[in-house]
């Protein structure tokens, strides 16, 4: 398969590695120092499932060189998603299947305003991994699985090429029966996991048994329960004990992406995350005290990274 990675951090990083070591036919669209680094040295993954190396790699800042392309993975940060939508126009052809990677469960409905819903897939990743320094990706924990379906959950071609791709990389791929409850069930224990460690600022081992962080991270994780099921979405019962059970499960070093950013003064996902289930949750009025506790404790420090970057303040909330 030709398949375009937009975006070669921590998730596109690796999911395209793996891609490419296999023999699919991958370009990452980079930028900056990381770009400089793929075209010149290739691609090195440090993976506790194994390292390895690409080279030489095809990578570029525009999509204008790639040409139409069977699957797009976006793989950017969920603030970045919009932007690059609109730059992906020369990827697509009909049946180019866009799938974002994403923490938020924004995305799809963003990309599809851009590119059309007749491109756009859901998708979800699990997996902790990041930029270690140019053209350098390190994965350093979590199995790495890649879930992804037509939103109608109907089977397709497209769909099914993409699974066996993964499959032949050696990554764990499903199709889901019913994918919006997946990116949600995800996205519930992304949400309250990245925005209480980022409140915390400790790994996951730090905090998980104190008793009052336990309980905020158990509260984001039923209040985003509650949001979903008020949004018409089939969780499974489990969701909420079975995000417990996965938090207690992490390696005690592990952290999320969005609690990295914020602690290293990046722009950071908080408005694609916490910030979404509070907005969610007034659409279908529903509280979220805790949501809403853990957005105004890491908001300004969120709006001061947007600002050194020259980035729009977050969304915020409505009153």
């Amino acid at each position: 398969m030709r398949i375009a990675v937009f975006g070669a951090g921590g998730v596109g990083g690796y999911f395209g590695g793996r891609l490419a070591q296999a023999g699919e036919d991958v370009v990452f669209i980079a930028r900056g120092d990381h770009l400089k680094a793929l075209r010149s040295e290739g691609l090195q993954v440090d993976s506790t499932a194994g390292d390895f190396r690409i080279a030489p790699v095809e990578a570029t800042d525009d999509p204008a060189e790639v040409g139409p392309v069977d699957v797009v993975l976006v793989a950017v940060k969920a603030w970045q998603v919009p932007e690059a939508g609109r730059a992906m126009a020369p990827l697509l052809r009909d049946g180019t299947a866009v799938v974002p990677l994403e923490n938020g469960i924004e995305a799809p409905s963003q990309l599809t305003e851009i590119v059309g819903a007749e491109h756009v897939l859901g998708g979800l990743c699990a997996i902790i991994s990041f930029i270690s320094g140019p053209g350098h990706i390190t994965h350093a924990g979590y199995e790495p699985t890649v879930t992804f379906g037509e939103f109608d959950n109907r089977p397709s071609r497209r769909a099914e090429e993409l699974r066996a791709a993964f499959e032949r990389a050696g990554v764990n791929a499903t199709i889901p029966e019913d994918i919006a409850a997946a990116m949600w069930r995800k996205f519930l224990f992304i949400s309250g996991f990245s925005g209480v460690a980022a409140v915390v600022g400790l790994p996951v081992g730090g905090f998980r048994s104190i008793g009052p962080a336990r309980r905020l991270l158990l509260g984001c994780f039923e209040e985003t329960a509650a949001v979903a099921r008020a949004a018409g979405i089939a969780l499974p019962p489990d969701t909420v004990s079975g995000a417990i059970g996965t938090i207690d499960a992490l390696p005690e070093d592990g952290t999320a992406s969005m609690q990295r950013d914020l602690m290293e003064g990046r722009p950071s996902e908080l408005d694609a995350q916490t910030g979404a289930v509070c907005r969610a949750g007034r659409t279908h009025g529903v509280p979220t005290p805790a949501n809403d506790f853990v957005y105004a404790a890491l908001l300004p420090r969120e709006t001061e990274a947007r600002a050194r970057a020259g980035l729009p303040a977050p969304h915020g909330l409505p009153a």
